[in-house]
């Protein structure tokens, strides 16, 4: 006869769902640690792809570029975005000037539509792009973004200069939580800038050859430079942007190894490594050493590609550090420093990794039997293709890529029994804990 329900259940009665429930714990601790150990999709920005599908912005688009390796370092943002109809009527801006202008419309932080909608009548101030550059005294590279509670309309202000300001107009596109762009009805100008830079200061007409000469202590990279036929192109660029020079002291070139040798690079691959060593900007020191967004572009990545030949610069033990990848050399002296053209001599030879390699060049010590280190990735001889012919993308230095694959291989091995060891011990634990 069945039981009545008032009857009371056997332990034999709850067998069933006490197994169920060790089932859903072991389930439960798996799936925790699974999640766990998965690696994390990258998120690093592509603006240029974000705002392809978007014809009336590819003015502003093409304007980017200067600035599109500070882009693609961020992990988000929110972009001010100028549509080409409004474009038309913007002022007349400097080579020099018009980079800074678009790290301004950076915002460094992503605001979706209901952020800007939550915005106080007071305003709220946010950090742009070109604050991190160390050229925007106190607060003069920040926005304030009001809102109207009335219209609901959002104004976007220079704190500094009331008169240079936007209104948003649409919310363009949004990959929360990553990037957003929104459509603003004019440029926005930091407070300060000098937007005609380019007409203030006339080109110097320094002989730079004769600079590095008299400085006493560059007559190898005098002596490059005048045989490579670059610096004409160095010299025609300080009356627009303004340049920036890292050049190595004599003893850096005396410091490299054997297998490096700079006089054996066919000329192209030369001129790449002299411009590598130049930045298409003036920076004085005191700007160099505030940079608080390091990557830098050079004259060798506008020859060969937005994203290849940059240098990181920070500020390493009080002094400028400028790192390659495969060198980091210091600033030791400044050659010469007159807007738009700064020199500073380095303690080490820049060697790019796009044709140097990945590995950390060593020297041995004064007086050490050792041989240099025999790195085929160092030697530029034998690199088929690296920069011949001026490609539009950049081949690998020999064995570069096979021992990235081999790294990344082996990565994922200990990568895989490092989780795999971690599921099983999470899985023995909860057998244990339940039963």
């Amino acid at each position: 006869m069945p039981p009545s329900s008032s009857s009371s259940y056997s332990v034999s009665d709850l067998a069933i769902p006490h197994f169920t429930l060790k089932t859903t714990f072991i389930i439960s601790y798996l799936a925790v640690a699974l999640v766990a150990v998965a690696p994390l999709p990258s998120r690093s920005i592509n603006i240029t792809a974000v705002l392809s599908p978007f014809p009336d912005f590819s003015q502003f688009t093409a304007l980017l570029a200067p600035i599109s390796s500070d882009l693609a370092g961020r992990t988000s943002l929110s972009l001010l975005a100028v549509p080409n109809s409004r474009l038309s009527s913007a002022p007349h801006l400097s080579p020099s000037a018009l980079p800074d202008v678009l790290r301004y419309h950076v915002l460094l932080q992503f605001l979706s539509l209901s952020d800007l909608h939550s915005l106080p009548p007071s305003g709220k101030l946010f950090t742009t792009l070109f604050q991190t550059t160390g050229r925007a005294p106190s607060n003069s590279g920040s926005l304030n973004l009001t809102r109207d509670p009335r219209n609901g309309i959002v104004t976007i202000t220079s704190p500094y200069s009331p008169s240079s300001n936007a209104t948003v107009l649409s919310l363009v596109k949004t990959l929360p939580y990553n990037v957003t762009v929104f459509s603003v009805d004019n440029l926005i100008l930091p407070f300060g800038l000098d937007l005609m830079a380019s007409e203030t200061h006339p080109n110097l007409g320094l002989n730079i050859t004769k600079a590095l000469i008299d400085g006493k202590n560059f007559n190898v990279a005098a002596s490059m430079l005048a045989a490579s036929g670059v610096v004409e192109e160095f010299e025609a660029d300080e009356g627009g942007a303004g340049i920036t020079m890292f050049v190595p002291v004599d003893d850096a070139y005396a410091d490299l190894p054997p297998a490096v040798s700079l006089q054996s690079l066919p000329a192209d691959k030369k001129a790449v490594v002299l411009k590598f060593h130049v930045l298409h900007s003036y920076y004085p020191l005191g700007s160099l050493e505030s940079v608080v967004n390091p990557l830098q572009p050079t004259l060798a990545t506008e020859a060969m590609g937005a994203g290849s030949f940059t240098l990181n610069i920070s500020r390493v033990n009080g002094s400028v550090a400028i790192n390659t990848g495969i060198v980091q050399a210091s600033v030791t002296q400044t050659v010469f420093d007159q807007n738009p053209v700064a020199i500073f001599g380095v303690s080490k030879v820049l060697l790019p990794r796009e044709i140097f390699g990945k590995n950390p060049i060593t020297t041995p010590k004064l007086g050490s039997t050792a041989p240099p280190p025999e790195d085929d990735a160092l030697s530029p001889e034998g690199s088929p293709g690296a920069m011949d012919g001026q490609p539009s993308h950049l081949s690998s230095p020999p064995g570069f890529r096979e021992d990235m694959q081999s790294n990344a291989a082996a990565s994922g091995v200990r990568g895989s029994k490092f989780k795999s060891s971690i599921v099983v011990a999470v899985f023995v634990c909860c057998i244990g804990f339940c039963i």
